[in-house]
């Protein structure tokens, strides 16, 4: 057996192309191109490679780009009176925040400051919360990336036995939220988990999500499970790897994704989908 690839690129041009062609239709009736601002305080060189491809994404498909970078030494004060300016210009109709930030600066209050309704990354509380209560708004871009390419394969996620492995608030939770919603019998793995092989080896569908290169080995995938792998990792060669190992996954799976080119285009195009969904409702 060899898997089926799952082209997250190939998906994510996709979903750009109607993207485009829906604010193309906004701006024949005189309507505002959907405006994303993103914020990018400091110089790590991968938060400036995901930012750069954001912007890139925005121009594609006709957004209003709204680029803010900041010197690692912005204090939080005014961070925040940037994000209150941004949540009061009918522009702007999602906010982005790259993360991680600098040490002084605390994420969670820089997420809770961006208004629930420009919140295009999905990780304001009230957002995770309708996704847990099943009235979903603006998703979290990456699991609802990854519900998009699972479509794709045609499979039923109804009744499925999911693993996900990691649990962050970026990926893990969220994923395990949207699979429940699929009616997935869904298991949450991570660094507490006791012999994670044999809850993997169960697993018609696993999700991984740890940032640790191949920690995932190709001989605990069921033999036609779909395997989906978040991590994207740099090795000490330059070269780029997933969390799981790919060939020896490949050789078991039924659907795999690459790294990189599978869930890393979905998440950029997931964020382009919650800023039109804002600036269509307003």
């Amino acid at each position: 057996m060899s898997a089926n690839i799952l082209d997250g690129k190939a998906i994510a041009a996709e979903v750009r192309a109607e993207i485009k062609a829906q604010v193309t239709e906004r701006l024949e009736q005189d309507q505002l191109p959907p405006g994303l601002a993103v914020i990018l305080v400091g110089e790590n060189p991968a938060s400036q490679v995901y930012v750069r491809n954001k912007k890139n994404a925005c121009k594609e498909v006709g957004f209003a780009d709204f680029a803010y970078d900041l010197p690692a030494s912005t204090t939080q004060v005014d961070l925040l009176a940037l994000i209150d300016e941004l949540n009061e210009n009918p522009e702007v109709h999602g906010i982005l925040v790259q993360l991680p930030l600098p040490d002084h600066i605390n994420p969670e209050t820089v997420i809770e400051r961006i208004s629930p309704a420009k919140d295009v990354d999905g990780f304001h509380p009230y957002n995770v919360g309708r996704l847990a209560t099943r009235m979903p708004k603006l998703a979290p871009c990456t699991p609802h990336g990854v519900m998009t390419m699972l479509a794709k394969t045609g499979i039923e996620l109804r009744g499925l036995n999911a693993v996900v492995v990691g649990a962050s608030n970026i990926v893990g939770v969220p994923m395990v939220l949207e699979l429940l919603n699929a009616r997935a019998t869904v298991t949450i793995c991570h660094s507490a988990t006791k012999d994670l092989p044999a809850k993997v080896a169960e697993a018609d569908l696993v999700v991984v999500g740890v940032g640790i290169p191949n920690m995932v080995k190709g001989d605990w995938i069921k033999p036609g499970a779909i395997v989906i792998d978040v991590g994207i990792n740099r090795l000490d060669d330059g070269s780029l790897c997933g969390d799981v190992e790919f060939e020896s996954a490949k050789a078991r799976a039924s659907w795999i994704t690459p790294v990189p080119g599978g869930v890393g285009p979905m998440t950029i195009a997931t964020l382009l989908q919650n800023t039109l969904a804002v600036a269509q409702a307003s």
